[in-house]
């Protein structure tokens, strides 16, 4: 049955999201059978619905709560009667055989119709090109308003590396940027720490000597996902900053000595820091896939790689497909490099892109970055909150 009004005038029916639902087309009719219901909206377009998931997605108080939005039915059983069902001013309403009450929104079920994408505003990763150069966002931009903002995580989502300029030379300015996206996530190191040369170190990064590219802390079950590095003074000669696209690598990895690649995706191996208050170790491939087979996640770091334990017919193989891959990420036509200025930030994905730094002289000036990390969760998250803000 149907009783439907013009887009203009379909009333917008709450359904417990806080993304848009607003402007679409109206349902033109609903037809109920023992298992499905199948919708015809005014665009023509048409799609078959199970009925316990029409039933298990109801917005209603007793399904959905109405504060924290939260599902509240719990789907143990499916339903065995179809539904009474009517199209009313452009939405849909079924009344159940317990006499239960499910409204939906008309563009709210178009838009998660079963096999239509989600939408997100999350863009996907895109490899480097020989000719790629980073989005270079303004200080004052980001701080202003959600355009900037929305620029620099999305420049930084896709790229896996993002600028920002022009910046104050203001102690914890790289905590209260990050602090704009979502907590500071805190290592051995704490949640936020100073890169310069000091006696005494505990990590190279924190001596004058040059830094062959690596990811942070692969030691950890969950290494940090995205680091920021903040420059408050950079007058020492030397020390240029060296980034490669470790997702581009390993595709080429891939595509030139598939063996390498296999013997580096599927041998787990061991990373270790340890110092008088710390010793964190966690065993894991140099690359790791997800179930399609695409790299998800580069683990390289030569300094904090522990005894390879493998068996000794792996040995050999394994260091031969480490010294490829090596030479692949340190080709310098597969490189960035820049120095960062007082005032700029480097953002990027620490389990994507490594980096590096040339060597400098501490007698020759101050070099000081402040640096943190932050949840990738965080920062897609942050995106998706500014992309409802319009």
């Amino acid at each position: 049955m149907s009783d439907t009004p013009t887009a203009e005038r379909r009333p917008t029916l709450p359904m417990g999201e806080l993304a848009e639902h607003d402007h679409g087309p109206a349902l033109n009719e609903a037809t109920a059978s023992r298992a499905r219901l199948t919708l015809t909206w005014e665009d023509g377009t048409r799609a078959d619905f199970p009925l316990a998931w029409l039933r298990d997605h109801c917005a209603c108080p007793e399904c959905r709560h109405a504060l924290t939005r939260e599902r509240l039915f719990l789907p143990l059983e499916a339903p065995t009667e179809a539904p009474e069902t009517r199209v009313i001013e452009g939405n849909l309403a079924l009344v159940w055989a317990d006499g239960h009450v499910s409204r939906f929104d008309a563009v709210w079920l178009h838009q998660r119709r079963p096999g239509a994408p989600a939408p997100d505003p999350v863009p996907p990763r895109r490899p480097w090109s020989e000719a790629f150069r980073p989005a270079r966002i303004a200080h004052g931009d980001f701080v202003a308003g959600a355009e900037g903002e929305r620029a620099w995580l999305s420049a930084l989502l896709r790229d896996g590396l993002v600028l920002l300029e022009d910046g104050p030379l203001a102690d914890e300015e790289v905590s209260r940027l990050a602090g704009r996206i979502g907590p500071l996530r805190a290592t051995n190191f704490g949640a936020r720490f100073d890169v310069k040369s000091k006696p005494n170190p505990n990590n190279a990064a924190y001596t004058a000597i040059g830094l062959a590219l690596h990811s942070d802390l692969p030691n950890w079950r969950h290494p940090p996902d995205i680091q920021l590095l903040y420059c408050l003074e950079n007058d020492a000669e030397g020390g240029e900053s060296i980034f490669a696209d470790g997702f581009a690598a390993a595709e080429t990895l891939r595509r030139l000595d598939p063996e390498a690649f296999r013997m580096l995706s599927e041998t787990p191996i061991d990373f270790r820091f340890q110092d008088e208050a710390h010793d964190i170790v966690w065993r894991a491939p140099v690359l790791s896939l997800d179930d399609a087979g695409r790299v998800t996640e580069v683990r390289l770091n030569n300094w904090i790689r522990d005894s390879l334990r493998l068996p000794f017919e792996a040995i050999d193989a394994w260091y031969a497909a480490y010294r490829t891959f090596w030479r692949l990420v340190h080709d310098p036509r597969h490189q960035l490099e820049f120095a960062l200025a007082p005032g700029e930030m480097v953002a990027f994905d620490n389990r994507r892109v490594l980096h590096g730094r040339r060597a400098f002289d501490p007698e020759s000036g101050r070099r000081h970055l402040q640096g943190t990390y932050l949840d990738l969760d965080m920062c897609e998250s942050r995106l998706r909150v500014l992309a409802r803000q319009g």
